[in-house]
């Protein structure tokens, strides 16, 4: 009995979320606390009080829960597609899903916190004046990770059709 391709398909979603939580693990474990160059909420409620510095760390912890929820999202959707027989495993499709939700993360969270809401920039232990400096190269790092994702992904899906095809 042979396997619906449809159903024999990398979870592409599962990447994407992986990528998105590990984004957001980069931002809160590197960005806020390994480097301190920000909190979520620092912008508005600068670290100069104990008080900022506890409502600061409340809303990292909040910010920390939301990126855990996307990877648990993301092993249940590998989870459920790993059940399926003869699924096509693909490291491109791994990598390339997960460089998008990576890149998405920091374009979405530096557009909207960074720029629109202004919660917090990615280095303010620098000038201010050199505030926007930062926020824009994490935004093209961001785009850049989208594009190459998009190319790996791109061919690890052309090389999963080709597999389907010429059957296991």
């Amino acid at each position: 009995m042979q396997t619906e391709p449809s159903a024999r398909r990398f979870p592409v979603s599962a990447g994407i979320l992986f990528g998105l939580g590990l984004g957001g693990f980069f931002d809160g474990i590197v960005l806020h606390q390994v480097l301190q160059w920000h909190h979520m909420l620092s912008s508005w409620y600068p670290i100069n009080t104990i008080e900022n510095l506890k409502l600061n760390t409340l809303w990292d912890g909040m910010f920390h829960s939301a990126t855990y929820l996307f990877v648990v999202a993301g092993l249940f959707v590998l989870w459920r597609s790993a059940h399926r027989r003869h699924l096509f495993w693909s490291n491109r499709l791994l990598v390339g899903t997960m460089l998008i939700g990576f890149g998405v993360f920091n374009v979405v969270e530096g557009i909207v916190d960074h720029q629109i809401l202004g919660l917090h920039h990615v280095n303010e232990v620098v000038p201010r004046e050199e505030w926007l400096v930062w926020d824009l190269g994490f935004l093209a790092w961001g785009a850049a990770m989208i594009a190459v994702g998009g190319v790996l992904t791109r061919r690890g899906m052309r090389a999963t059709r080709v597999a389907q095809e010429t059957g296991p």
